[in-house]
């Protein structure tokens, strides 16, 4: 099987969704999973054109006002109607940092997501309330991991 892709799609201000990011791509990159190639994008700066490369992706968000951020609204906008009749089916996985309970980010990007018609890969990984780098770190680089493995092992 030739090499799979990953994008990773992201949306940070104060640096915590980064921190994040940066943890699920340490996971993805595992030297012993070879078969995937990353496409890290900024929410900002990624386009259908990266989705339409992707045979699998994962959006990062923080909870801005109970919602996803602007940026990765943004996004999932432009993207929308490019990728609709083509990505059908496209394994997804969604972390998010939360100031509350995450609920309203994690319902906004599975309202669109749902649409394109993506298949989750698991449940919304959430960070919620105070935490430090250490105590989500792990989970995020779990969620990288079991992505870009199911990708390279034809499961997902």
């Amino acid at each position: 099987m030739s090499d799979r892709h990953l994008l990773i799609v992201y949306h940070s201000q104060s640096g915590t969704t980064e921190a994040m990011a940066q943890a699920v791509i340490r996971g993805a990159s595992d030297p012993a999973i070879e078969g995937v190639r990353l496409r890290v994008r900024a929410a900002l700066d990624a386009g259908p054109e990266d989705v339409l490369w992707a045979h699998g992706v994962i959006l990062g968000t923080p909870e801005n006002f109970g919602y996803m951020s602007g940026g990765l609204k943004t996004f999932l906008d432009r993207s929308y109607h490019a990728c609709l009749e083509q990505t059908q089916g496209l394994p997804w996985a969604l972390f998010v940092r939360a100031g509350n309970d995450g609920t309203g980010a994690v319902d906004s990007v599975e309202r669109i997501v749902a649409g394109l018609r993506w298949k989750p890969i698991g449940a919304p990984l959430v960070v919620a309330g105070p935490a430090e780098a250490g105590d989500y770190a792990a989970a995020c680089e779990e969620l990288g991991m079991t992505m870009a493995a199911g990708l390279e092992a034809g499961i997902f």
